[in-house]
């Protein structure tokens, strides 16, 4: 009986096992990490629970983890080159569009502390895998498949957007809320178009991986000890339509190199195969 339950309402059950699967992984992260105190040393058990979670996913649904392109093939490992590439592009390039709306000057940080930097993208490599197995793993993978791709996105960008926006200092100024609501939802779909355009989620995890090193590490405002570069000035917004044409610039950006992944010729894949 539970089986002809679990077949006729496989999608509903597959969507509620993988939440709950999902959330055991995290909360025993939390519990173990919290009991023997190394994630200082090794931040990876949550990204390897999740990672656990998905394998069993697949296993129920009798595939496996080449659905998300999590194989030993050279061809997917590049991807992660590649978007690393891409992101620190894009990042940089915005950040100069920006800085022409807010008056600002691109410096060298004389005070960077390369191990800082280092320590910073150790620590960030874990959270990446973590966020890409929740919002563009499986279970994003399950509602493309049942509805399309337009709900897929909708759904999955406004919880991307809401686990960002649900903060105290976000909540705390109305231009972060409105900054964060826009922009989160924008990088959902840079990040999900990867995957789905690739079939790899390598692809997704070296574009955010790439982002968040190019924010933190790269070129931030103000100046951090931790990034090479900063902009200098004050970088603020006066009113309220010079706020809004920073949102449609910035974004504007991201989504144009988000349509070019998405317009890559078919055949790219198997010429990035042949450089194997």
């Amino acid at each position: 009986m539970l089986n002809n339950l679990l077949t006729k309402y496989h999608f509903t059950s597959r969507i509620v096992f993988g939440v709950v699967l999902f959330a055991l992984a995290l909360i025993s992260t939390g519990i173990i990490e919290g009991i023997f105190q190394y994630k200082k040393y090794f931040p990876f058990t949550g990204m390897i629970l999740l990672l656990l979670a998905t394998w069993v996913l697949y296993k129920v649904d009798y595939q496996n983890l080449n659905q998300l392109g999590l194989n030993f093939s050279s061809r997917n490992y590049k991807f992660i080159l590649l978007g690393l590439f891409i992101s620190l592009f894009t990042y940089c390039i915005a950040t100069l569009l920006k800085n022409l709306i807010t008056g600002q000057s691109i410096e060298f940080n004389h005070s960077f502390d390369y191990k800082l930097a280092l320590i910073g993208i150790f620590y960030l490599i874990p959270n990446v895998v973590v966020e890409e197995l929740l919002y563009r793993g499986y279970l994003f993978k399950k509602v493309v498949n049942k509805s399309s791709v337009i709900i897929a996105n909708i759904v999955f960008s406004m919880l991307f957007m809401l686990v960002h926006v649900l903060d105290s200092q976000v909540l705390s100024s109305l231009g972060s809320t409105i900054l964060m609501a826009v922009t989160i939802p924008v990088g959902h779909l840079f990040f999900a178009v990867a995957l789905l355009k690739s079939k790899t989620i390598l692809f997704p995890i070296g574009l955010h991986l790439g982002n968040n090193i190019a924010n933190i590490h790269i070129l931030t405002s103000p100046q951090k000890d931790q990034s090479l570069l900063y902009s200098a000035g004050p970088g603020t917004f006066e009113t309220w339509p010079s706020f809004i044409a920073f949102l449609v610039i910035w974004n504007g950006f991201y989504l144009l190199v988000t349509y070019l992944i998405w317009k890559w010729p078919e055949n790219y894949s198997s010429r990035l195969k042949s450089l194997q």
